[in-house]
């Protein structure tokens, strides 16, 4: 089979290009297609050094940096990207990328991690953070975020089989285009996080500092906690705000490099995760540290965290993205701090390894592969009679 691999964009490195990654390992003949490739020579051998088709977008000034400002442009795109010739086309979609234009020959299969965020369920906070939730510019703004999600429930009717990374997308599938989902976990590098047993008195967060991950939050949390230490790995836009709710007991160690990061994940007391997200890699590489997780209890990070009353726990959830819902949080963790062990945690992380996601999603491929050649021999002798 003719296999096409379609994604958003190529820029940087992060947990849907790991999805990609695997998919290539998977079908290494596959060709590749994106609205962009900027990706740096340096993760280009991740994708085997293989060639991205790009659309119209790469060549428009400003692509580089501003690639997001050509949203309205891009359901075009992608439809332009010519993929005609292939049997198989599988869609890595969070944006436009499932709306790639497949023949009724072909079979579209499209590994959603997000249906269109702005376009759903938090189109108001990306407005506000746009600066475009009021005035002639908000209007337009929420007229053209209104048009993409007709776009996008249109298009979902051209994908022959949606895979979800987590059950919480597979619902939100559901409920955006009233279809059902296989949920095949994604990929997790859980060989590159080795297991620590020796932890010392510190609880970790990290994430880039945007508002949706609630940094500033976890940090206000432990500001009311001096006598408790948070480390805090990572900068974005908010940075300002958040160093402004922090106390001397909260320690800001910037970017750092993955070696790094697993350090400080090998040692810490606990991770916390305040973001709702429709997967989370971070807890889980934190489980394969050895590490448990004190998080908010929605979205899929309560699918890859075992609760406190589960047998093998390795964390405990919190209901609300308060400061006062992490403190009481923290503490009682540390009433049950016996009952979390490192060999448990990374038990339950290995759950979510490549060599897992490999296997599920070759099956899958296989099964759906067959399917259509069984439908197209029933239909055959179907008109041969």
């Amino acid at each position: 089979m003719r296999i096409a691999i379609v994604h958003e964009w190529f820029t940087v490195w992060a947990g849907s290009e790991n999805v990609v990654e695997q998919i290539v390992a998977c079908f290494p003949e596959a060709d590749l297609f994106a609205l962009i490739d900027f990706m740096p020579d340096s993760d280009r051998a991740r994708l085997r050094g293989k060639t991205v088709t790009t659309s119209f977008i790469q060549s428009l000034p400003f692509a580089r940096k501003h690639y997001r400002g050509f949203l309205p442009l891009m359901p075009l795109a992608v439809a332009r990207l010519d993929v005609s010739g292939y049997d198989l086309v599988i869609s890595s979609s969070h944006a436009v990328a499932k709306g790639v234009r497949t023949g009724p020959g072909q079979i579209h299969v499209s590994y959603v991690h997000s249906p269109m965020r702005y376009a759903w369920d938090l189109r108001d906070l990306y407005l506000q953070e746009a600066g475009l939730d009021r005035g002639i510019q908000g209007i337009l703004a929420k007229w053209m975020l209104h048009r993409m999600r007709i776009w996008d429930a249109r298009t979902a009717k051209g994908v022959d089989h949606f895979i979800a990374n987590s059950k919480f997308v597979a619902a939100r599938i559901c409920k955006a285009y009233g279809r059902e989902a296989t949920v095949i976990y994604p990929p997790v590098d859980v060989e590159s996080f080795a297991r620590h047993d020796d932890k010392e008195s510190y609880y970790l967060t990290a994430s880039r500092f945007v508002s949706y991950k609630k940094i500033d939050v976890v940090v206000e949390a432990f500001a009311g906690m001096p006598d408790r230490r948070l480390l805090v790995i990572g900068d974005g836009p908010e940075s300002a705000k958040i160093h402004a709710k922090a106390g001397p007991n909260v320690t800001f160690l910037g970017h750092r490099a993955h070696g790094d990061l697993v350090h400080h994940l090998q040692r810490a007391r606990a991770f916390v995760f305040a973001a709702e997200e429709d997967f989370g890699i971070l807890p889980v590489e934190a489980q394969a540290c050895g590490t448990p997780v004190i998080a908010f209890g929605r979205g899929g990070v309560t699918e890859s965290v075992q609760d406190k009353n589960a047998d093998g726990a390795t964390g405990v959830f919190f209901a609300e993205q308060t400061p006062a819902a992490i403190r009481a949080a923290v503490l009682e963790f540390e009433s049950k701090a016996g009952g979390f062990s490192p060999a448990a945690c990374r038990r339950n992380a290995e759950r979510f390894s490549a060599a897992r996601f490999r296997d599920e999603f070759r099956g899958f491929i296989r099964d759906a592969v067959a399917r259509r050649a069984a439908t197209r021999t029933a239909r055959s002798r179907c008109e041969a009679q």
